[in-house]
């Protein structure tokens, strides 16, 4: 008898209708389309604008995405995670409310926040739980409404981020496909290089935060850059080593879509031609949570049973890591 792996078995994907493209920031802050598309890759992003409209409406979209693809009744769900940076609110739990409104009523649920490693670390949790044999459906959601901690006079940060969500139905796979491998990772230094100020426990919401703007997203690029490019490159060369890949087995690398520069560097550390490199940062700008199972939901057409992915990212925190998953259909 074969042994009970985690597989994907559906995708689905949503992204807000406005388009924020490099002209239109050109307008905004102190850039040049030339410039943002030379160091970053990104040429537009989405922007979730109607009001009162949260991370909760992109994750309820693209879970109904996947539900209508897999033909499943929601009922049958056993367990919805929500990986995401941006919750609805601070304590009632994003992905209580996304699995009561798409009607999984059976499943239990819970938000899971390692900034832009969220959905990658999501992965591993879905698994764990269908490997045990107690659950048979996980429903996996990456959704994130950045521009709501974006300052758009900052021109570090407001190039980079976009709004969208993302999502994967995980079931239990007994043809050796899904899940196989993973190495995942943390380190506390980077805490003071990619962060929000205030509103938590040490820095709680006050008039004079707000005016300093202590509420949105603080991010030294350089540190980052070199933070990223290194261990992203190290985790995924690590789980091919293991696992005995070469690049020639590998069909497609799936990064964290953070900045083309770093994708690229990446990719070349691993040895892989861009043609198996998944990317589309050029339309969505980096998504957080939202990354991964949008690149899965670009390509899904061109991915074969058996394939070998590589997952990549890399968030906040600092958080790192990379998964090797044989897709499924």
């Amino acid at each position: 008898m074969n042994k009970r792996t985690a597989a994907i078995t559906a995708v689905g994907g949503y992204v807000p209708d406005f388009v924020l493209t490099n002209k239109l920031l050109e307008t905004m802050v102190e850039t040049t389309d030339e410039w943002i598309t030379t160091r970053t890759g990104i040429k537009e992003r989405r922007i979730l604008k109607e009001e009162g409209q949260g991370t909760s409406f992109l994750a309820i979209k693209a879970a109904e995405d996947v539900l209508q693809k897999r033909g499943l009744d929601p009922s049958e769900i056993d367990m919805v995670l929500m990986a995401t940076a941006t919750p609805d609110m601070p304590v009632a739990a994003t992905g209580t409310y996304v699995a009561s409104q798409i009607g999984a009523t059976n499943a239990f649920s819970y938000d899971l926040q390692a900034a832009c490693s969220s959905f990658l670390y999501g992965m591993s949790t879905a698994a764990r739980y269908i490997e045990s044999g107690r659950y048979n459906k996980v429903l996996l959601i990456g959704a994130d409404k950045m521009s709501s901690i974006i300052d758009y006079t900052d021109r570090t940060t407001c190039i980079i981020f976009g709004d969208g969500g993302g999502a994967v139905l995980f079931e239990a796979n007994d043809e050796g496909l899904g899940l196989q491998d993973e190495h995942l990772r943390t380190d506390g230094v980077g805490r003071q290089f990619l962060k929000i100020e205030a509103g938590g426990s040490i820095l709680p919401a006050s008039e004079e935060t707000v005016k300093n703007k202590q509420h949105y997203v603080f991010q030294d690029g350089k540190s980052v850059f070199k933070f990223a490019v290194s261990n992203m490159a190290d985790v995924s060369g690590l789980v091919m080593e293991r696992n005995g890949l070469t690049h020639e087995d590998v069909n497609w690398l799936v990064p964290h879509q953070a900045n083309k520069r770093i994708i690229d560097a990446t990719a070349n550390r691993m040895g892989l031609d861009e043609s198996k490199v998944m990317m589309n940062i050029h339309r969505y700008g980096n998504t957080t949570s939202a990354t991964l199972p949008l690149l899965l939901y670009d390509y899904e057409k061109q991915l074969k049973k058996g394939d070998n992915l590589i997952f990549a990212a890399f968030g906040g925190g600092f958080t790192w890591g990379s998964i090797y998953l044989k897709w499924a259909y």
